[in-house]
């Protein structure tokens, strides 16, 4: 049996991980214990985390007692640890660093001749834990392999006669393996011009043309291959969930807003455009801020606002841009908000667009889905390499979690975007910088 120590930063990640090792030993430090409490009152994710990890802990004290360990669903045993004072650490480790009084108690177990794996998400408090000759491991059950994400879209060689088949049916049969909506990209194995962009149809097991190949949402034109199967995925009507990954200036955002624009403004296919960012920490109350709650969120929005200024501008230009804008806010068709706010709210036929989903742990993307009320589509956006919380990376945030869990279920699409548009400067600073 291993002794998993598990670290503040893994049970607000995730409330459930105590459950996540199996028919091993999990053992909570005091410590964290106290770091919880003083996270319960919060009002956002991590208030939310610590309350459930409590009220979990409070529901296995009628198991026995805590402080010897009790069985928990997962097969193992979960035990509260009380700090270890008996072990001297490293004169450089000394205090009551809260931090170090949890290695402590690594390091007490392991002398106990334990085998002690200590969790963290804490890169610091990894290496720290290596100094001390203690086996360390990030916290990987929602992590994914970044060079084996699913891209959403592939080019496949076929023959001339192919292509020209699947322009005369309407369809195209390959023995080869296709997620649901995934595009494809056929070219002509012999290196003509010939080409055929196309989507994967569970329903008629084939591939078949692209039905807004030629849709321009709100005077937006895909300017490549990649922006072409996302306005697919985003102007479809069956697909209620839409996930886009990729470099700065790719087009995520603005084909997003352009596209809810185009089917809850023009053709009312929606009620209502629903646009939000996290804020980083995840929740952090905008109250800090002065002002309305409309002047604070200014702050956090500003890549929005510019991208809707400039799709006013394109659709429909004349010197009223701030007024239509206004006016679209006001007559509610759409509303801009923190996603602290979402949590309680039940969000019916709306276009939902969440931007820098990046930022999202599984815990918080789980929680967002939730919200979708009947007919509602949501689309997350986001660059895994810009990530602005201390504990994600590529490889563990919630979008590219979301992207891994949902490949292949009928109501999802993707896209992982490779070309920038937005200038020749910004397409080299990705590649260079």
């Amino acid at each position: 049996m291993k002794t998993f120590v598990l670290d503040t930063n893994v049970l607000l990640h995730d409330p459930d991980a105590i459950f996540s090792f199996k028919d091993n030993k999990v053992v909570i430090p005091m410590t964290v214990i106290e770091e919880l409490d003083s996270f319960k009152k919060l009002n956002d994710e991590r208030g939310r985390s610590a309350r459930l990890i409590s009220r979990a802990l409070d529901g296995l004290r009628g198991k026995g007692k805590l402080s010897e360990g009790v069985k928990i669903k997962s097969g193992g045993i979960l035990k509260i640890e009380m700090n270890n004072h008996e072990v001297d650490l490293p004169k450089d480790f000394s205090g009551q660093k809260s931090d170090n009084q949890i290695l402590s108690i690594a390091v007490g177990l392991k002398l106990k001749n334990e085998k002690v794996i200590f969790i963290t998400k804490d890169i610091n408090l990894r290496i720290k834990a290596e100094i001390l000759d203690i086996p360390t491991q990030d916290y990987e059950k929602s992590k994914v392999k970044m060079d084996e994400l699913y891209a959403g879209w592939k080019e496949v060689k076929v023959s001339s006669k192919e292509i020209d088949k699947f322009y005369k049916d309407g369809k195209l049969v390959l023995k080869q393996d296709f997620y649901p909506n995934e595009f494809v990209s056929l070219k002509d194995e012999a290196g003509t011009s010939k080409s055929a962009l196309a989507k994967f149809s569970k329903k008629d097991n084939a591939l078949t043309p692209i039905f807004h190949q030629n849709s321009i949402p709100w005077g937006l034109k895909p300017l490549n291959v990649e922006q072409k199967f996302a306005v697919e995925l985003l102007l479809c009507n069956d697909i209620n969930l839409v996930t886009l990954i990729g470099l700065p200036g790719a087009g995520k955002t603005i084909l997003a807003l352009a596209c809810g624009l185009q089917k809850t403004v023009e053709e009312r296919y929606f009620r209502k455009l629903y646009i939000a960012r996290p804020i980083i920490p995840m929740g952090r109350d905008i109250g800090f801020l002065p002002g309305t709650k409309e002047e604070k969120l200014g702050a956090w929005m500003g890549a929005i606002n510019d991208n809707l200024e400039f799709l006013m501008d394109r659709g429909h230009p004349d010197t009223k841009t701030e007024e239509k804008i206004d006016y679209l806010f006001s007559s509610g068709q759409i509303e801009v908000d923190s996603l602290t706010y979402i949590r309680g709210r039940s969000l019916p036929q709306q276009y939902i667009i969440i931007d820098d989903a990046q930022n999202l742990t599984p815990h918080e993307v789980k929680t967002i889905i939730s919200r979708a009320g009947n007919g509602t589509k949501i689309v997350l956006t986001g660059d895994p390499y810009q990530i602005d919380n201390p504990y994600l990376d590529a490889s563990s945030n919630g979008l590219t979690y979301l992207v891994e869990r949902f490949k292949g279920q009928d109501l999802f699409g993707h896209i992982t975007f490779s070309k920038s548009e937005r200038s020749a400067l910004a397409a080299l600073s990705s590649e260079l910088l």
